[in-house]
């Protein structure tokens, strides 16, 4: 392909650069594209936008950083908000899985952010968006089922927080240390901060249009879209697609994934009131089904959360993740750079840790637990049993995606561990079949663990896997050890130990070309804000294929796919998993006019063995529907 022609937003000719010329008349505008590589307009098909926009605020970068640091920066961002006391100061980016080294002055995070912020409560949030910690200040306004201001406490994680405690770490005398996952982040409502940053995206929606299209995304799949009374308080993306299109500025399509939370439908009896739901959702579904950009029939749900523990913590906390076995319990030390190391692992069959589980109350005070730990070489909290949290009881996740289908919807199931895997498939499949409808792009995302079998029906089945290539790599010293020693015995920290091939962790671990192999339609989503703001569509592009971060060695390097493969999957497969094949995704006669130009050619870059420089990718230009709707500012 040398040359197109586009009319009326739509491509019109594909082919010869002499044979275009029939279609050049006096008014034509030519675009030379100076021998660039022009792709069709990218797809982020797993992506939330109330997040990419970057408005400042106290960002860490994702980069790791001791306690003390951490506590330098955040007090940092307390003067540079003028922040008033008792109001909340809202911390992105933190890299909870590496850094966060402990003190004689800070030995948990609590500690530092007390420091950092003593009149305000903290909330600080992971790069993955399941990850938080908080402060006393922040601690102390959590709330109990019954809106009761309780606060996080010893007392409390054995009564009213009960159910998030296998999340929730503690410090050596049983008090919550600040840091917890998912839903144990829900009792407190920092809500204020993220009310604040949308009312700013609200005001100017462009930012967004332009964000994406600087990246060269022309469509994505909102991946969770709450209503006006959602989770962050008044205001929805919904209202931005809205004044995006009502102001002609909507640069891309997008799919929205509506997000309710089946248990918020409970009536008096505890049953879910699925009428009521399915009322709310086909309302916003209708509003949009002559909407040529905006779709709302899809919906999301979780089926569990994250995998990593905090092995920083005493005891390490477990992975939310929902799993088939329970998460090992490794003993941690540190190696002569000071750097966390497995040293052993804990027998939880063993008879100190039948009795401990049997009778906690000898196990709880800090003088037993000092000499449980001086007597045995662990925390006496090491001796419990978790197959992490599914995100919903199993019988209402099974319903909703049952009776979502049925109603039309397309299904997007956040899969992290094998057995949330195993458990979404199952539910899709069930649905399918009550239903007879198998070409729907139904879609699980994630993937980080699944096991063969799992994959060899997942392609048996046509699924759409969604992955984020970005979050594919290894950190021997860092990330690696809040994953791979919870799920392998493993001794060490060297990349060796960590990443051998015949590892249960290596070979569950994004099994992206096996899945492709076995038939499942490989799609990209970067999860922005996740890891960072930016969807950096061609970074994620690198990391599918190279399966490693710059410089650093690769995670199951077998599972690397090919050049051709990504493209494809932020091309024609993220348009067809938004159901949009017959529109977008591909320079075919007859589809929409949205295509980008950039300024290396990744397919030669990737063949020439050079698949670490296609990150470095820039958008010289971004056509939407034939219209240029973003060049560098420096053209």
């Amino acid at each position: 392909m040398e040359a197109l022609a586009v009319k009326n937003g739509k491509l019109v000719f594909v082919g010869d650069g002499k044979a275009v010329g029939a279609y050049i008349g006096g008014n034509t505008v030519v675009e030379d594209a100076g021998g660039k590589l022009v792709l069709p307009g990218l797809v982020d098909s797993h992506i939330h936008p109330r997040g990419i926009v970057d408005f400042g605020g106290c960002n860490l970068e994702a980069k790791a950083h001791t306690l003390a640091e951490i506590a330098t920066l955040v007090r940092q961002c307390v003067v540079d908000a003028k922040l008033e006391p008792g109001k909340w100061l809202a911390v992105s980016q933190w890299e909870y899985a590496a850094g966060n080294q402990t003190d004689s002055k800070f030995a948990t995070l609590r500690a530092a952010l007390d420091a950092a912020a003593p009149d305000n409560p903290v909330v600080m949030t992971g790069w993955d968006g399941h990850h938080g910690a908080y402060n006393s200040r922040a601690l102390a306004l959590a709330k109990n089922a019954k809106g009761e201001t309780v606060g996080y406490s010893k007392k409390t994680l054995e009564t009213d927080f009960a159910h998030y405690k296998a999340v929730v770490g503690v410090d050596i005398h049983g008090e919550p240390s600040g840091d917890m996952q998912d839903e144990a982040r829900s009792p407190m409502d920092s809500s204020e901060t993220s009310v604040e940053e949308f009312a700013k995206l609200l005001a100017e929606p462009q930012l967004l249009a332009q964000r994406l299209n600087s990246r060269g995304i022309t469509a994505i799949w909102d991946a969770a879209t709450y209503a006006s009374d959602g989770i962050f308080g008044p205001g929805s993306m919904y209202d931005v697609y809205d004044k995006l299109e009502k102001t002609g500025q909507q640069s891309f399509r997008v799919n929205m994934a509506q997000y309710w939370t089946p248990e918020d439908f409970r009536d008096a009896d505890g049953r879910v009131n699925w009428d009521a739901l399915f009322a709310k959702a086909d309302a916003i579904k209708a509003k949009y089904a002559n909407n040529p950009l905006a779709r709302a029939d899809s919906v999301k749900i979780f089926a569990d959360g994250d995998m990593e523990a905090n092995p920083n913590n005493t005891p390490p906390t477990f992975g939310a993740a929902f799993r088939p076995v329970p998460y090992l319990q490794p003993i941690f030390e540190k190696d002569a750079k000071g750097f966390l190391s497995v040293k052993d692992y804990v027998d939880i069959s063993s008879p100190e840790c039948v009795y401990a589980r049997a009778v906690p109350a000898d196990v709880s005070s800090p003088t037993a637990i000092a000499d449980f730990t001086k007597r045995y070489g662990f925390h006496p909290g090491q001796c419990a049993i978790s197959y992490g949290i599914p995100q919903h009881a199993p019988w209402i996740f099974n319903d909703y995606v049952m009776k979502a289908h049925l109603k039309g919807y397309t299904i997007h199931i956040h899969t992290i561990s094998d057995a949330a895997v195993h458990m979404a498939l199952e539910a899709v499949l069930a649905a399918r079949k009550a239903d007879g409808v198998t070409t729907r792009p139904d879609s699980l995302a994630h993937l980080q663990c699944a096991t063969a079998e799992d994959v060899k029906r997942i392609g048996e089945n046509k699924l759409n896997l969604i992955y984020t290539f970005s979050w594919i790599y290894a950190e021997p010293k860092g990330y690696d050890l809040s994953t791979v020693p919870f799920f392998n015995k493993v001794k060490g920290n060297s990349y060796e130990a960590l990443h051998k091939p015949g590892d249960y962790f290596e070979q569950c671990n994004y099994p992206t070309k096996s899945s492709k192999d076995a038939g499942g339609v490989i799609v990209a989503g970067s999860d922005a804000p996740v890891l960072t703001q930016d969807p950096q569509p061609f970074m994620n592009m690198e990391m599918g294929v190279t399966r490693s971060r710059r410089g650093g060695q690769p995670s199951s390097p077998w599972q690397r796919l090919a050049i051709e493969d990504v493209i494809d999957a932020y091309t024609i497969n993220g348009a067809r998993a938004l159901n949009r094949g017959s529109e977008i995704g591909s320079l075919e006669v007859g589809k929409s006019a949205d295509f980008i130009i950039v300024d290396q050619d990744i397919l030669e870059l990737a063949r020439a063995g050079h698949a670490e420089k296609i990150g470095d990718t820039k958008v010289l230009g971004t056509w939407f529907m034939g219209k240029k709707v973003y060049a560098p500012s420096s053209q």
